[in-house]
């Protein structure tokens, strides 16, 4: 006789990876803590003992900035020649450095933080999205029947930093089919031109792809335990006019496919 209470139930079985697998995720776990610790210090060190020039930006985020915008101007300089040799590079980077110094552009508050695989992920989806809406505008273009109907769709994003928000136009913009005609700046609303558009669960597949997009922008750039506002704006966070409920939704959508990813696994080890 069985000791068990129940001997004709399987026994459950055991929750957690298998010893291989769970080394191999431990040593990657170490592995990273033991290279970012270093890291990390060196860059807190840097920023709280070196301080730097005021022509730079006075600010490490401000000189990233200002260094990018030498080398977008240095390599259209190298475009516009056609010829890339050191000579072109060399006179671009002087002429960008005289353009920088003698009209200066508008400073761009950055306010977030850049993380680079969230920044990888969002540059993936934007070129599987491209390819995907070149096909279908090419299939628009070719197919029999009624011309294609567009529509307006109005679009409300929670991002923060006028910067970023500029990149999530340029993302629209980008791909074929959607076209920002309009930009309520004060409200955080875009009107969205998009391609083909003839019911309305073709509208809300669309919103759920902005949604998408949001959170994608919001993860690469500006996290809410990472925002600096930056001081050509104040530090009112209401300047931006995002209220606290829209990034709530943003916070919810992200933790909604974790919670279906978790139900999965549970249905599965049940």
């Amino acid at each position: 006789m069985s000791n068990t209470p129940y001997p004709d139930r399987p026994h459950p079985k055991p929750v957690g990876k298998r010893p291989i697998p769970a080394f191999f995720g431990n040593l990657w776990r170490q592995s990273v803590v033991a290279f970012a610790w270093p890291l990390t210090s060196a860059i807190v060190w840097v920023a709280s003992r070196v301080s730097m020039p005021k022509w730079m930006g006075s600010d490490l985020r401000e000189f990233a900035v200002r260094l990018w915008s030498l080398a977008w101007l240095a390599f259209v300089w190298v475009l516009l020649w056609g010829d890339v040799t050191w000579g072109n590079v060399v006179i671009g980077i002087v002429f960008g450095v005289a353009v920088l110094a003698i009209l200066p552009l508008p400073r761009v508050p950055v306010e977030g933080r850049l993380h680079p695989l969230a920044a990888l992920n969002l540059l993936i989806s934007m070129l599987w999205n491209f390819l995907i809406s070149a096909a279908q505008v090419a299939w628009a273009a070719v197919r029999p029947g009624e011309p294609p109907l567009g529509c307006v769709v109005r679009v409300h994003l929670a991002i923060k930093s006028d910067l970023v928000l500029t990149l999530a136009v340029d993302y629209l913009n980008l791909v074929p089919g959607t076209m920002v005609v309009e930009i309520d700046h004060v409200h955080r609303i875009l009107y969205v031109h998009v391609f083909d558009v003839r019911t309305q669960k073709q509208v809300d597949h669309f919103r759920k792809q902005m949604a998408y997009v949001e959170r994608q922008f919001i993860r690469a750039f500006e996290r809410d335990s990472e925002w600096h506002p930056s001081p050509y704006h104040g530090i009112d966070d209401d300047y931006h006019h995002v209220p606290f409920a829209d990034r709530q939704r943003v916070a919810d959508g992200e933790r909604a496919p974790r919670r279906r990813r978790r139900r999965r696994k549970e249905r599965r080890r049940s």
